[in-house]
């Protein structure tokens, strides 16, 4: 018991807060979701968010939004790490800060940063017009190619910074030996650096894919006008702030998250685990 108690004592505090602050509230959100008014539990209220075409936009919506900005964070962003693993030290420290300092800019002071240059007033949208008379060059912050444009300000540094520390996995001296046995560069990327490097690259695609569908900030100050892409946290927020429909669309929506988070994390286990053979 005691050498239990010193191995774990340290730990209790911050055990404790995880649990009042993580699984408390998800046991609740849980019960709230199959909770029914008139007693028991029941699908009922998941129908009903199945069944209103509001969410299922929503829904789409961040699945899309995820898909499509975790495969752009991939795209961009492994060529970026490579490159940077490639670069001097000097060079190398120097991206280093540009990407820490974007990765870590976000909430509403991005937002009205992209709204202040791209919007429909925006400085650069001003500039194109009044010099070139382009009218509205650049989508609406709010659209689904808006909030793209938007999300890819600190989702390919992120993706550059998980991914950098797997890439040192790739030894120089696999490159010489496969030039020794006179294979190519095509080769030795085709059957050794993309297999290698593949289990990393995905895990940071499903932890850009998870951050994106759970970004609330960003895209509650982007997302003003009426016509805006509708995502789940949008939704939550909705109905917390409302409460017209009933809190019980806020906590399905809540479990969704929940679940499409541990379904991404479990995957993210996998990949890690798949990609342990090379270290």
């Amino acid at each position: 018991m005691g050498r239990a108690l010193r191995n774990w004592g340290p730990a209790l505090p911050l055990l404790a807060f995880t649990f009042a602050m993580l699984v408390l509230p998800a046991a609740r959100l849980v019960n709230d979701t199959f909770a029914l008014r008139a007693g028991g539990y029941g699908l009922d209220n998941v129908t009903r968010v199945i069944e209103n075409p509001v969410d299922r936009q929503a829904i789409a919506g961040s699945l899309g939004l995820g898909v499509v900005q975790a495969t752009l964070a991939t795209l961009l962003g492994a060529p970026a790490a490579w490159l940077i693993t490639r670069m001097r030290l000097g060079g190398r420290a120097f991206w280093l800060s540009l990407m820490n300092v974007a990765s870590n800019f976000a909430g509403i002071g991005l937002a009205f940063g992209f709204v202040a240059l791209i919007g429909s007033t925006g400085m650069l949208t001003l500039i194109l017009g009044g010099l070139f008379g382009i009218d509205n060059p650049f989508p609406s912050t709010g659209s689904f190619t808006g909030m793209n444009i938007v999300y890819l300000y600190f989702n390919v540094p992120m993706f550059v910074l998980l991914t950098l520390p797997a890439l040192s996995v790739l030894k120089d001296d696999w490159q010489e030996a496969a030039a020794v046995c006179h294979a190519t560069r095509w080769q030795f990327w085709r059957h050794v650096g993309i297999p290698v490097l593949s289990p990393f690259v995905t895990a940071g695609w499903l932890l850009i894919f998870t951050w994106t569908i759970g970004v609330y900030a960003v895209a509650y100050a982007v997302a003003a006008s009426p016509g805006s892409q509708k995502l789940i946290t949008l939704q939550i927020g909705t109905t917390l702030e409302s409460s017209v429909f009933g809190l019980e669309r806020a906590a399905v929506l809540s479990v969704l998250l929940m679940i499409l988070a541990a379904g991404t994390t479990a995957l993210y286990r996998l990949s890690l685990r798949r990609a342990q053979r090379w270290l």
